[in-house]
């Protein structure tokens, strides 16, 4: 029998892949070079987790934990994003996409996940620190890279303040659970079904969390019509009480804003410290959808704060070198 071990193009974390092949049958090796209990032991936890409810996820197949590495099922390399760029009919793929999410969010609440015989981990739940501490990475990284150190201080505490005020208005807390990274690049297809991957960041939060990330995703391209199609299908199939979903878009819209502006500041850490620059080339798509989102009036006072601190030359730099 032949084996063989093929790298795997790695991903935005500190991990790296590997896909095994032992005759006709392959796996996939993951090696954490670092935080080996969120990597490894967290993620085959919240894999078994989610498959008992009937969440397609990698099953875990054997485990040297104590030294960085696991073997887990192949679900293939052809993700949704594939998928999407190609079809014509792109709404039915996010339709699919949305029945995952709102199966996710019908599993019952629970706050701590087994990971060993009379073992458990605590499930995060969504709070400010939370939001703020995510939103940070914006601040710390994206704004002191393009303004400069002088210009970021001058922005950094009015821009938090006023986010702090969006953050608080936002509805619907700690109700459901969150795979928090649920986009069409850890979606893969297997036969009938749709294989979720990258769930080691799962939280207990806000139902929008997950639809706008799919939706507001910034490495794919999706039509505005089809946006606010997948959004009315969400919110026909949902199980959400009727007197609550009025609150919902604009949980959606401060959401999005939120974790794009996330999004700058991790991909232009992964520029600058990671020495990844093929992050870059979606920043300027990444303004584009906060640039959309932000027309909520309830953003006003952000909106004039980041115009003043960005204009659209800035907004469009997509090379620092």
């Amino acid at each position: 029998m032949k084996f063989k071990l093929k790298k795997i193009k790695s991903d935005a974390s500190f991990r790296e892949f590997f896909r095994f092949h032992k005759g006709k049958k392959t796996s996939i090796i993951v090696l954490a070079k670092k935080e080996r209990f969120k990597n490894l032991i967290v993620y085959s936890a919240i894999n078994k987790f989610l498959r008992k409810n009937q969440i397609y996820t990698p099953k875990l197949i054997s485990q040297y934990f104590n030294d960085g590495v696991m073997e887990i099922e192949d679900l293939g390399n052809n993700t949704l994003l594939n998928y999407v760029k190609k079809s014509k009919n792109k709404f039915s793929i996010y339709k699919k996409c949305i029945d995952v999410i709102l199966k996710i969010q019908k599993i019952k609440l629970q706050k701590k996940i087994k990971f060993g015989p009379n073992k458990y981990f605590n499930l995060n739940s969504y709070n400010a620190a939370t939001l703020h501490k995510e939103s940070d990475l914006f601040f710390d990284w994206y704004l002191p890279g393009v303004l400069g150190k002088k210009n970021s201080l001058k922005y950094k505490k009015i821009i938090k303040k006023e986010l702090n005020k969006l953050y608080k208005m936002i509805t619907l807390k700690n109700q459901f659970i969150v795979h928090r990274d649920f986009h069409v690049s850890n979606i893969i297809p297997v036969d009938n079904k749709l294989g979720i991957i990258d769930t080691q960041d799962v939280i207990i939060g806000n139902p929008m969390y997950d639809l706008a990330s799919l939706l507001d995703d910034v490495r794919v391209k999706v039509p505005l019509q089809i946006k606010k199609k997948a959004f009315q299908y969400y919110l026909k199939n949902c199980s959400i009480k009727k007197k609550q979903i009025i609150f919902l878009k604009n949980d959606f819209d401060i959401l999005s804003i939120q974790r794009n502006l996330k999004i700058l500041g991790i991909f232009y850490r992964l520029y600058k410290r990671d020495n990844k620059p093929k992050y870059l080339k979606y920043l300027p798509y990444t303004w584009n959808l906060i640039e959309y989102r932000i027309k909520n009036k309830i953003f006003k006072n952000l909106d004039i704060l980041l115009k003043k601190a960005f204009n659209k030359k800035t907004r469009k730099i997509n090379n620092f070198e």
